[in-house]
Order: C-alpha cells, then sequence, then structure tokens
C-alpha cells in the first residue's frame, strides 16, 4: 500500500520483508527524522522494521538505521543490497543501487523509549 511522501507499507517480494512493517524511503520527499520516528513507532508495534532505499536514497536509510542503533533502539537484522532495472517516464531504462535493511527491536528499546517520554514530560512540565 503506498503512502503520501515517498513511502510504502507491504511487500515487494514474497518472503523476503514482512507485512506491515517496510518503509520505503525518499532521498527528497520528508526529513531525515520523520523516518526515524516512524520506524521507532513501527517497532513499538510490530517489534521490527525494514527499511528500503533505491539510487540517492541509499544513504538516507543507512543513516535512519544507524541512528536507531546509535540509540539502542535496533539491532541488524539482515542487510541487502542488489541493483534493479527501473523504467524513466521516458522510456529510457537506468539501474539503480536498492539496500533493504532489516531491523530488530532491541532488548531494552522500551525502558530507553519509556525513558525518553518520561524526559520530555518533566521537561515540559519545568517551562509550563
Amino acid at each position: 500500500m503506498n503512502m503520501p511522501g515517498g513511502m510504502a507499507v507491504g511487500m515487494a517480494d514474497p518472503g523476503s520483508f514482512s507485512v506491515n512493517t517496510r518503509i520505503q524511503v525518499s532521498a527528497t520527499k520528508k526529513p531525515l527524522f520523520f523516518y526515524v520516528n516512524l520506524a521507532k513507532k513501527l517497532l513499538s508495534i510490530n517489534g521490527q522494521v525494514d527499511l528500503s532505499a533505491l539510487g540517492l536514497a541509499t544513504s538516507t536509510v543507512v543513516t535512519v538505521a544507524e541512528i536507531l542503533k546509535n540509540n539502542g533502539l535496533a539491532e541488524t537484522k539482515r542487510i541487502q543490497t542488489s541493483v534493479v532495472d527501473v523504467t524513466l517516464d521516458n522510456g529510457r531504462t537506468v539501474q539503480k543501487a536498492k539496500v533493504e535493511i532489516a531491523l530488530d527491536k532491541s532488548a531494552n528499546f522500551d525502558e530507553i523509549v519509556n525513558f525518553k517520554d518520561d524526559d520530555a514530560g518533566a521537561e515540559k512540565a519545568a517551562t509550563s
């Protein structure tokens, strides 16, 4: 199912990635932390998230995965790279790099997320 902003939820090839945990990352349509926050939401709901990107968006998908890993929220399950043929509007076919990163929720995901939520609530109360 396609979503606004270059994001899709669903499966590309059967058996490869899970239903309703896939985010197709765009290099230009949404800010980086939109994808980070969406991935955190999917991790909290499903315990896993699959990030996918083509071409120039591959660096964005790697950055999203690294942010989640460095904050202790996710662990890498699988990284898959390939080259796919993409047909442009003018009918010309070009090859683009494709990367898919499957992440699982870390063991202490809930503790970290709850701590950050509690911390944000305390800051909001202090400024009120």
